[in-house]
């Protein structure tokens, strides 16, 4: 990152609600489109979101067909249902570490994806754990036999520990602006999307739920134990330094409302 921004800037805007959240991602990425983020902090910068979620939620790709979630059951047990801006399959938010990264430099998708993916390698070495960048490509026959739950699929770039997916993410870019987000589970608690889906048949449930603990793992699985949220922010205002040298700009939730 050192070479491609002028400034780094990260936020931490803790729990929220899922509409909120996505709300915040796409308010925000307008706001680097129309150059309102620029002029107040200046071109050539990024943005990374630091956050969680409460309640629960359930997110859909862009184009996801929201029939794939038993939305009865989710809103029984206190789950919110809402749509992403980028695309990808659904993802459940439970006890995780989520971050957006937001830039409008003209760039490949691919190179900053690989780019965010070397922080968050860094901040995981702080925990001890040697990830690796998913070599291959997505699988397009495999993905359509599981159209519906992202981590069961993995894509270049993306990282993962034992040859099990870590971390989850999706991009949208439009014109220069890229947006980036991504999941981080604390426990196996995101695996419990397997329980809201709605499957076609049994065998489709059965196999969804076989692949999801196959291709999987979370912090805990990882550590034996589960960190506390805000030592993995604090490790990732840590991997942005590292990364982008000693200027990394903390902002307040506050400073974000003019966005809003």
């Amino acid at each position: 990152m050192k070479d491609l921004f002028s400034r780094v800037y990260w936020v931490d805007t803790g729990l929220q609600t899922g509409e909120r959240n996505m709300s915040l991602d796409r308010s925000l990425m307008q706001a680097f489109l129309d150059g309102r983020f620029s002029g107040k902090y200046g071109t050539n910068s990024c943005l990374w979101r630091f956050y969680g979620w409460h309640p629960h939620a359930v997110t859909l790709g862009y184009n996801q067909d929201i029939t794939h979630i038993d939305a009865g059951l989710c809103a029984k047990e206190g789950v919110d249902v809402v749509r992403r801006p980028t695309g990808g399959r659904a993802v459940l938010h439970a006890e995780e570490f989520t971050y957006s990264f937001f830039s409008g430099i003209d760039i490949p998708n691919s190179s900053l994806y690989r780019m965010v993916h070397q922080v968050i390698m860094s901040a995981l070495r702080e925990l001890g754990i040697h990830a690796e960048f998913c070599r291959s490509t997505l699988d397009e026959a495999a993905a359509k036999k599981l159209p519906v739950t992202c981590f069961t699929s993995s894509a270049r770039y993306e990282l993962q520990v034992n040859g099990r997916k870590l971390v989850g993410s999706a991009q949208r870019r439009t014109g220069n602006v890229l947006l980036q987000h991504g999941s981080l589970p604390f426990t196996q608690k995101h695996k419990d999307l397997c329980r809201f889906i709605s499957y076609p048949d049994d065998e489709t449930a059965l196999t969804t739920r076989y692949e999801m603990e196959r291709k999987t793992i979370s912090l805990e699985e990882v550590l034996g134990y589960i960190p506390p949220y805000l030592m993995m922010s604090g490790f990732m205002q840590k991997a942005l330094a590292l990364h982008s040298g000693p200027e990394i700009i903390m902002l307040e939730q506050s400073d974000l409302e003019e966005f809003v």
